[in-house]
């Protein structure tokens, strides 16, 4: 799944920043990326501090690029044009002292495009993640929310299976022109992992079968994302089943464009997208890639706090595509 990323990686290196320099699992990610040439990590942590670490560990860090916040020597920089992006909410010497916590410092490098990306949340919450996001590096064009997507991938004798699903960790109870940016934006994210999106929008309904305001909300959502014209098939509202089996899309949805062979499901609210994610991953045997942010303007990602190396590693590729 990875392989076609990296190769392209390779030839255009990115520079994301990791928040947490001195967390093992970060070291050794870092150190995996570094080594195989995939792209530069930039650690934020104390030099001393990460190199015991490393050393602790037996990893190979020679030539990684570090950062102290406490040391930086154009923090002076960082904290007037942080002051300027917050508009009078916060002067200079204010967001100097928040400067010093590394999801904040991380978020600055990025958005004074002395980085590509960021990669944080091994050891803080998601909204940790997200607040600094939105007010430093704020949504896209065209965009006004921040919504998050998983990628369901596994292996199978026939091949391997990759599905998107979203919104599954950050928007609880999404409006319809939320839900329009959160299908959008899936789309894109599919493309990113070589699938071609065919968008179900997700309900206990299907074509009218059922009624309800959660019903509605996903009929008018398909429908406002038709009216868009996009370069990808939509439709809605569908029941899983009716969106995921050909056999039961034959009965329950004729004639639909996506019915019985849909691969990027967008869920009515965080309830089903977190609980329908996770029952694939765990029922189905499914790695779950996730959560990616999306809507921003440059690519900042969170971490599990009972994340592996392995998914940082991942995890890292995944946001320095995503540039």
């Amino acid at each position: 799944m990875f392989e076609n990323m990296i190769a392209k990686l390779k030839e255009n290196k990115k520079k994301i920043v990791f928040t947490e320099g001195t967390d093992p699992r970060v070291l050794a990610a870092a150190s995996h990326l570094y080594n195989e040439g995939i792209l530069n990590p930039l650690l934020l942590g104390n030099p001393d501090a990460v190199h015991a670490v490393a050393n602790e560990k037996g990893l190979k860090i020679d030539g990684i690029e570090m950062i102290d916040p406490a040391n930086y020597s154009d923090m002076d920089m960082l904290a007037a044009k942080m002051a300027e992006l917050r508009k009078g909410k916060m002067d200079k010497s204010a967001c100097r002292a928040l400067l010093l916590k590394p999801n904040y410092f991380g978020a600055m490098l990025v958005k004074a495009g002395l980085a590509d990306g960021l990669l944080g949340g091994a050891t803080y919450s998601t909204a940790d993640t997200v607040r600094p996001a939105l007010q430093l590096i704020k949504t896209k064009p065209g965009t006004k929310i921040v919504s998050s997507c998983f990628i369901l991938y596994r292996e199978t004798q026939n091949g391997a299976e990759s599905y998107a699903m979203a919104d599954c960790a950050i928007n609880v109870d999404p409006t319809e022109d939320e839900l329009v940016e959160i299908a959008v934006e899936t789309a894109h994210t599919a493309r990113v992992f070589s699938i071609e999106p065919t968008v179900a929008m997700l309900s206990y309904s299907t074509m009218g079968s059922g009624k309800g305001d959660s019903v509605t909300k996903m009929q008018n959502a398909a429908r406002k994302i038709k009216e868009l014209n996009p370069d990808f098939a939509v439709d809605g509202e569908l029941q899983f089943d009716a969106a995921f089996s050909a056999e039961v899309a034959k009965t329950k949805a004729p004639g639909s464009p996506v019915a019985g062979h849909a691969n990027t499901f967008i869920f009515p609210d965080i309830d089903a997208g977190n609980i329908g994610y996770k029952i694939a991953q765990r029922l189905g045997g499914f790695e779950a890639f996730g959560p990616i942010l999306q809507g921003l303007n440059a690519p900042i990602n969170d971490l599990s706090r009972g994340c592996s190396a392995e998914e940082v590693y991942k995890m890292a590729i995944i946001t320095a595509a995503l540039q």
